[in-house]
């Protein structure tokens, strides 16, 4: 049987991955560096593959070896390659980010949101504007004419009572008094304390 012939160098061989995570477990840092060094290109890919952006990729990368790390115990051949544990770590602190990211979007888009909506409720308000004119109207329907011309004139119209006297014809004084006299009664009707 011929040899393979390789263009360049030779592969280099493949650490033995389940012996360095059985010494990873029990704290062997140069173990460690050895499993990071073959794992670390195919972690960052399989991320990058998951949230595209470069710098993320790259802490997410380094997050899930940290986890190695410190998980390493964990690890059950029984139940799979090292390869195969450490890309799904990756793969679910990946999806653990895109996550964590739309969720913060949302929140940012809810509370962008809280910051458009009125300090006060739009409808109610009208309801109450419509309720206070019903009862300003039903109370000034309780003055004489006069008093009800007056209040109009002053109030609605911006009339001076120089102007109130002019336009009714009467005294100066009467309209003064008929004025008193009336938001003295608009006030006793629309219940407003003095």
């Amino acid at each position: 049987m011929e040899e393979p012939v390789f263009i360049g160098r030779a592969p280099a061989r493949q650490p033995d991955l389940q012996a360095l995570m059985g010494s990873v477990a029990c704290g062997d840092g140069d173990a460690f560096a050895a499993l990071y060094d073959a794992v670390a290109a195919p972690v960052l890919g399989v991320v990058r593959a998951v949230l595209r952006d470069v710098a993320q990729s790259e802490e997410v990368a380094q997050e899930v070896l940290v986890e190695v790390w410190r998980t390493a115990p964990r690890y059950r051949p029984e139940r799979g390659t090292v390869i195969n544990w450490v890309l799904t770590l990756a793969h679910r602190r990946a999806i653990d980010r895109v996550r964590s990211a739309e969720a913060s979007a949302a929140r940012d888009h809810r509370a962008a949101l809280l910051d458009r909506v009125p300090e006060y409720d739009e409808v109610t308000e009208q309801v109450e504007h419509r309720l206070e004119r019903e009862q300003v109207r039903r109370c000034l329907r309780t003055l004489t004419d006069l008093q009800r011309q007056s209040v109009t004139l002053a109030y609605y119209r911006g009339l001076t009572y120089r102007e109130v006297a002019a336009q009714l014809s009467v005294p100066l004084g009467t309209v003064k008094t008929r004025l008193r006299d009336g938001l003295i009664r608009l006030r006793d009707c629309l219940g407003v304390s003095a």
